[in-house]
């Protein structure tokens, strides 16, 4: 079989949300497409969370070097305080020595004929910069998202690390891989010399296999017959406080409440691992709705999948400040087979991917009016079993196989 080596600094134990995931599936399914994954990660040590939980969803036959690498701001700083130039591209930029070092080693044992590389860690990017100029073999690059925006990073220097990586990258990769065509419009656009064959698009998924498990599992439990309950709607992830402003939803809650239309017996919004509990806890005392919102802590990844699987239904949250991003829970979500309600900008590749999929329940995240309108009808929709979900064809087209083919055809063009 043909060998591929991937770099990745967000591999197992590392405890993420969907940063690994990507990785992972592509070590799975990609000897299903003829090609063998060797993985170059980074030492746990470097890792500031750890979970064990997902190590056994790393295929047992799979070679994975964990190369030398360094938290900055845990090993290397004296008193709390480091030099920024310790730190850029990013904390973890003694990674690059490890792993160009196990990189060229893994290169002259295993021969791979083609390397790729996925951000968001940009020294991910760099590894592969340095093995493509030493090696001279393909290199995709997995940008994912944008590697910059406009502002980002704010920091003077580390923007400018970035644009240069950036523009490095764009340059000597043989193709430039984004999870939207917002983003590789984006990117065309910023680079109007680039060759239109370089970009190429592979969405994110859902791991088909790790549901397959959990519905097997929840086969063999008994259901649970309670007395009645409020409707259950579940936002899994990340909630950042300008990309993902929850402030119009919480407006529209309480209007709705103070109209009468829902109360703490029949609506229950949980936010799982917001990342700003902090900051959304006054919100919610402020707009009076501490009893129809929970914030819940952060859960293991198949526990989160569970709760996805069981609740009534599902929510997005996407600013229009992010209309070439697509969340890659929506994937999991279609795969749950749970009634979503989108609040993003219907012109959005969110909204867009959302629409596909046969899902119309979508309102601006910045309407207040239009989020209780949308809300009070799905509601209502869900209640009598007409919330809507995903179509077949939607689902089998999220799959992360489906990647991992997509991936396997590009090495096939680029190692020729």
């Amino acid at each position: 079989m043909n060998r591929a080596l991937l770099i990745a600094y967000h591999f197992p134990p590392i405890r993420v949300s969907s940063g690994l995931q990507r990785t992972l599936a592509n070590t799975r399914y990609l000897p299903e497409f003829g090609w063998t994954p060797i993985v170059l990660s980074a030492h746990p040590r470097a890792y500031e969370h750890l979970d064990e939980g997902q190590l056994r969803d790393i295929p047992p036959s799979t070679v994975v070097d964990r190369a030398f690498a360094l938290d900055t701001a845990r090993h290397l700083a004296i008193r709390g305080r480091y030099s920024d130039l310790m730190a850029l591209p990013d904390r973890w930029c003694t990674w690059w020595l490890g792993g160009v070092t196990s990189g060229l080693k893994l290169i002259r044992r295993y021969r791979p004929r083609a390397i790729w590389s996925t951000y968001p860690i940009a020294t991910a990017h760099l590894i592969g910069l340095t093995l493509k100029r030493l090696t001279g073999l393909p290199w995709i690059a997995d940008f994912r998202d944008s590697m910059t925006e406009a502002h980002y990073p704010r920091e003077s220097r580390r923007r400018k690390a970035f644009l240069w990586i950036e523009g490095q990258v764009i340059r000597h990769c043989d193709r430039a891989v984004f999870t939207s065509p917002g983003a590789q419009r984006l990117y065309a656009k910023r680079y109007p010399d680039t060759p239109a064959e370089r970009w190429a698009i592979i969405p994110n998924g859902y791991n088909e296999s790790i549901f397959a498990e959990l519905e097997a599992e929840q086969a063999r439990i008994p259901a649970h017959r309670g007395g009645a309950r409020p409707m259950t709607l579940v936002h899994s992830g990340v909630i950042y406080p300008s990309e993902r402003d929850p402030r119009p939803l919480f407006q529209a809650l309480s209007n709705l409440k103070t109209a009468g239309v829902v109360s703490a017996a029949t609506l229950r919004i949980l936010l799982r691992a917001t990342g700003h509990d902090h900051l959304f806890r006054p919100m919610l005392a402020e707009y009076d709705i501490d009893d129809l919102v929970s914030l819940a802590p952060g859960i293991g990844y198949r526990d989160a999948l569970r709760e996805m699987l069981t609740t009534d239904a599902l929510l997005v949250l996407q600013a229009a400040n992010c209309n070439h991003q697509i969340p890659a829970k929506i994937y999991e979500y279609f795969r749950a087979r749970r009634p979503v309600l989108a609040l993003t900008e219907p012109a959005g590749d969110t909204a867009a991917t959302i629409r596909n999929a046969g899902i119309d329940a979508i309102a601006p995240l910045d309407d207040a009016n239009a989020i209780a309108t949308m809300l009070r009808e799905f509601v209502a929709n869900v209640a009598a079993g007409r919330g809507p979900v995903a179509t077949e064809s939607a689902i089998t087209r999220a799959s992360r196989r489906q990647g991992a083919g997509d991936l396997a055809c590009l090495f096939e063009t680029c190692a020729g």
